[in-house]
């Protein structure tokens, strides 16, 4: 055998033998992603979306981030127009109550509310100063502010969360807190890749970890996760729709996208949830399945033109929401 057979069948021995490898490589690939788990009905298919507390809360302006107490009887959320606003609302005999601006609120852009699981934290995002040296000017980014309550929707002057996530000049949004203290931010551009990320950091007992990128869908963009009491899924937006990710081991499973119910084009975005987790709760300006002209009858008047743009299906957004059920995670 001459030098130049040898040589050949030196190079196909490695190439059958690369080959090989990457052959059972992709098998194993292929097996571990058939693993994912495949959730189904989290939203059952006859369920529909329904406005949450019509003409008393979702009103004919934005409102969004229901986030509740406990005992689901105090509902806080946003409401805006001009400038975004945190307000809360008591639910007596079964019935929601007109809604009060929230003590520390009505001044700044503050949005984005969101109780700790145990009800004695309420986070949320503002434009309100860093400091006092310029008490009436607006930051300019937004931040994660964080009140204490001292009794009956009572609370604390809000004090800024001064941790390394947030950072003078980037933006963060739509905090959301686990009942182990981890909390979830979306923080678009923050690693200058115009990116739109979310991340969370960890509770250290009196300080927060450094904060790390929440992977949930590959490359894509992950926005307003929301992060469930115990950890076991996450509920984010990516586009317009609402995904859910189920906890497996130190990550997460590939994410999946919700029914056509929830996802029906519109932008949709602010995912909570319910204290015992049975619903799920979001933002979104849909009007389908709401409301619809009459395209059979007489044309609107001036009238009928500001009736309809005084509803609460005039495009802004109202919250809305949906059953849901989560299978337990075996992780």
């Amino acid at each position: 055998m001459n030098y130049l057979n040898m040589h050949f069948l030196s190079w196909l021995s490695k190439e059958i033998v690369f080959g090989i490898i990457i052959t059972w490589a992709t098998i194993f690939s292929s097996f571990g992603q058939s693993q994912q788990p495949i959730i189904s009905n989290v939203v059952d298919s006859t369920s529909k979306p329904e406005v949450f507390a019509p003409g008393v809360i979702s009103l004919p302006f934005d409102e969004s981030a229901a986030t509740f107490m406990p005992d689901g009887n105090t509902v806080y959320f946003c409401q805006s127009t001009v400038a975004p606003t945190v307000c809360f609302a008591k639910k007596i005999n079964g019935q929601w109550q007109t809604p009060q601006v929230v003590s520390f609120s009505g001044r700044w852009n503050d949005w984005d509310p969101f109780l700790s699981p145990d009800g004695k934290q309420l986070f949320f995002v503002s434009s309100r100063p860093l400091d006092s040296t310029t008490a009436y000017k607006p930051s300019r980014a937004t931040h994660i502010w964080v009140a204490d309550r001292i009794g009956d929707n009572k609370w604390t002057a809000p004090h800024y969360i001064n941790a390394p996530f947030n950072l003078d000049g980037i933006n963060n949004y739509a905090p959301t807190v686990s009942g182990l203290g981890t909390l979830c931010f979306f923080s678009p551009a923050r690693d200058k890749d115009k990116k739109r990320r979310s991340y969370y950091v960890k509770w250290q007992g009196d300080h927060y970890s450094e904060p790390k990128e929440l992977i949930l869908k590959g490359d894509d963009d992950v926005q307003d996760p929301c992060m469930a009491a115990d950890e076991s899924y996450v509920i984010f937006v990516s586009g317009n729709d609402l995904y859910i990710s189920l906890r497996q081991g130190n990550g997460w499973s590939v994410a999946q996208k919700l029914c056509a119910q929830v996802n029906n084009g519109d932008g949709n975005y602010d995912p909570t949830l319910s204290p015992d987790g049975k619903i799920l709760y979001y933002s979104s300006g849909r009007v389908e399945g709401f409301y619809k002209r009459d395209r059979k009858g007489k044309p609107l008047d001036y009238d009928g033109l500001t009736k309809e743009m005084k509803s609460i299906f005039n495009g802004s957004s109202n919250i809305l929401m949906v059953p849901l059920n989560v299978p337990k995670s075996s992780n």
